[in-house]
């Protein structure tokens, strides 16, 4: 069985034809062309704006022409991940879907669910006439991923909706009504490469095998960092360790899973070295046993370098990676087990011209919180003698529990499924803080089928999650 040939087979079907489509971060040219076919096919309404957001709008069932419109809203692009040695050009390759039991993953990559099983639902919703509804709308945003560009551009004025239901929530008992605000920290270490001495033994040192996550729905499982992971092991070693490359994670979204290094250190400490860093792992294993169950450290031997980096930028660049926070600042003091605030060490990136760029992002509901822990990194890499740059990032979305679509979407999922939804806020970035500063009298509310380890090549969608999700939008838009 393919995917498409699940229930509801018009939900799975789009879905499938979706993840045939790449849609990287900022290269989804190919995904909008494919949503105006899609809405000239059905003959829906469809505009793309100035920044390439793509808005659909289909007129009310009969009778139905005064109730007020619904805005359906999900995100186009998809986190690229994938498992290292697997081979896929995210710029031109289909995703490879999978039905492993109850769930729906993709191999060795992420899955895309997050958000194409959203925006599946929204064009569902758009081509299916079995239900009464008012006038609806969809709007399927540019670059959600790295830099929420199509919310952050969107014009006033250009929605009509006086109800906005954001699709892009990974569980199905959950209703959200507020989430944090985002912002990027990244620090440039500028370096002078010098020919690599040749009275050294050189080895790739990796650290693989961590479940990393999303940044902001899972940054308080306690999840390892292979960058800090990796760092800690070299900065244990002598003064005369040298490094010619670093290099780890990938999204600033994503918690790194991966690290490696190219190092050299004395030939005379070579049986050391290898039994040092299976001491480390031994450790390591030990520190989270409870939350990393395939962590793997590798050293291989491997031939002299051209060049190292200069021993004084090697020094400050590996204990500001230490120094650098990462993990959970503070939680909510007003909502139970809720992240308030947290930063995430995201991703080492080297180059041969000198430069070492590391990325970090912050998010807080709090916003002189989220100030304070951007100040926090900022100070950390300016005294490691970094430059650093911060984005200018985006606010969070502040609950409205007495917003009348709450109310609406509350009784039905009580009526539909016979157990309360849990109604909270997240604290992942969704594009609902950027629709207020447009559209401030909209309602908002948040949900979406269960999804698993998205930001991830683990990523996977909980099957009988997406029927569930279609009848409960279905109802809901019918009783707007």
């Amino acid at each position: 069985m393919e995917i498409k040939d699940l229930a509801p087979q018009n939900v799975w079907s789009i879905f499938d034809e979706i993840t045939k489509i790449p849609r990287p971060s900022k290269k989804e040219g190919k995904i909008r062309q494919w949503l105006v076919d899609f809405a000239s096919k059905h003959n829906l309404e469809c505009q793309v704006d100035e920044t390439g957001n793509v808005i659909m709008r289909k007129p009310a069932t009969p009778g139905r022409e005064g109730s007020p419109m619904v805005t359906i809203q999900g995100h186009m692009d998809m986190v690229c991940e994938k498992v290292k040695g697997v081979e896929i050009d995210f710029d031109n390759d289909p995703i490879q879907t999978v039905i492993d039991g109850e769930w729906v993953r993709a191999r060795g990559t992420t899955l895309g669910a997050d958000d194409g099983l959203g925006v599946a639902l929204g064009l569902a919703a758009l081509t299916d006439d079995s239900f009464p509804h008012g006038p609806m709308e969809a709007l399927f945003t540019y670059d959600e991923e790295t830099g929420m560009t199509g919310a952050n551009n969107l014009q006033a004025g250009l929605l009509q909706g006086k109800i906005l239901i954001n699709l892009d929530s990974e569980e199905d008992n959950l209703l959200y009504i507020g989430c944090a605000g985002g912002q990027d920290t990244v620090a440039t270490f500028r370096y002078a490469s010098v020919p690599a001495p040749s009275n050294l033994f050189y080895a790739h040192i990796s650290v693989e095998g961590l479940k990393g996550g999303h940044s902001g729905g899972q940054i308080h499982e306690g999840h390892a960092n292979a960058l800090k992971l990796l760092a800690r092991f070299l900065l244990s070693q002598p003064d005369t360790l040298v490094v010619s490359d670093f290099h780890g994670g990938d999204k600033h979204n994503a918690i790194p899973r991966e690290a490696e290094a190219l190092v050299g250190f004395p030939a005379s400490r070579k049986e050391a070295v290898v039994a040092e860093l299976n001491c480390f792992a031994a450790a390591v294993e030990d520190e989270y046993r409870n939350v990393e169950e395939g962590v793997k450290f590798n050293i291989q031997s491997t031939e002299a370098p051209a060049t190292v980096i200069e021993q004084g930028v090697t020094d400050r660049f590996l204990r500001a990676l230490i120094a650098c926070p990462h993990g959970v600042y503070a939680m909510s003091h007003t909502m139970e087990n809720l992240v308030q605030t947290s930063t995430n060490l995201a991703s080492v990136k080297m180059n041969r011209t000198g430069f070492i760029e590391v990325a970090t992002s912050q998010r807080s509901n709090v916003e002189s919180q989220k100030a304070e822990i951007a100040l926090m990194v900022k100070t950390v890499f300016e005294l490691a003698g970094a430059e650093v740059r911060q984005s200018d990032g985006y606010p969070g979305w502040n609950p409205n529990p007495s917003a009348p679509i709450v109310k609406i979407c509350s009784d039905v999922y009580e009526e539909l499924f016979h157990e309360k939804a849990e109604i909270l806020a997240i604290h992942a970035g969704l594009e609902c803080g950027l629709f207020l500063t447009k559209y401030p009298d909209v309602d908002m509310i948040s949900f979406g089928p269960t999804l698993r380890d998205v930001h991830t090549p683990e990523e996977r969608c909980l099957i009988e999650s997406v029927p569930k999700m279609w009848l409960y939008l279905k109802t809901v838009l019918s009783r707007v």
